[in-house]
């Protein structure tokens, strides 16, 4: 832990990605890895099957409501305290002049409700919506939606603004999300598997170009013997010790 604070304190330069286990401490359900996290009526799907571009254009209305599901029980979330102490470390960093980047793979909107701004969302957003037409996008935080599925001002239906199964990661986040590992003093690695890519290559990124990676989470995983330093237990009692 004093290692990884000095780190934090010499780095000119700090990248994040951060992943499901960081909302997970918020409440939010993993939405994945089978039918346990989608009980009730969603216990008989997994997010394999209905998130992904054909699914919706089989059944639009059975993946809305999945959708809409799950916009109401992100919408009772709160940011805890890694995500607080995240945004704080961003505010720190620029009052000293440094470079932060947050690149997450969660699309709930929890690290903004916490108040991170450079933020570079891989998989998108729950709360955007995007017409399948003129593709034009909106935010919509109502839960539940008046119309499923929703339609857009010119008639096209509106999908949710998230990188779904089989669809590319939008080039120009990825970029910038490069950009900011390469770019990187020190790497933090927080509450994710580091086994979806290519998000997970930003890590090894980092480290090919001389960064200090730092593991976060509460179990190790397949990337934990290959970083610098790996900090076991839940991401909301260990970042705002590593951020005060």
């Amino acid at each position: 832990m004093h290692s990884v604070r000095e780190w934090l304190r010499d780095a000119s330069s700090i990248a994040v990605l951060t992943g499901a286990g960081v909302s997970a401490e918020s409440g939010v359900p993993t939405f994945r890895g089978g039918s346990g996290n989608n009980p009730g009526l969603w216990k008989q799907y997994r997010a394999e099957e209905l998130a992904t571009p054909g699914a919706f254009a089989r059944d639009p209305k059975l993946v809305w409501e999945w959708y809409d599901w799950r916009r109401g029980l992100i919408a009772e979330a709160r940011p805890n305290p890694g995500h607080d102490a995240l945004a704080k470390a961003e505010t720190n960093t620029e009052a000293r002049s440094r470079n932060f980047t947050l690149i997450t793979q969660n699309v709930d909107g929890l690290h903004e409700l916490a108040g991170s701004r450079n933020i570079l969302r891989l998989h998108g957003s729950i709360w955007i919506l995007r017409c399948v037409e003129c593709r034009r996008e909106r935010e919509d935080r109502r839960t539940p939606l008046p119309e499923i599925p929703p339609r857009c001002e010119c008639g096209g239906m509106l999908r949710p603004g998230v990188v779904w199964f089989g669809e590319a990661l939008p080039p120009q986040i990825w970029q910038d999300a490069e950009v900011a590992a390469r770019s990187a003093d020190l790497f933090l690695l927080i509450g994710t598997s580091a086994v979806v890519y290519p998000a997970a290559g930003l890590a090894s990124m980092a480290k090919s170009v001389g960064a200090r990676v730092v593991e976060i989470n509460i179990a190790e995983t397949g990337f934990s013997d290959s970083i610098d330093e790996f900090l076991q237990g839940p991401s909301g009692e260990l970042l705002p010790q590593l951020m005060a």
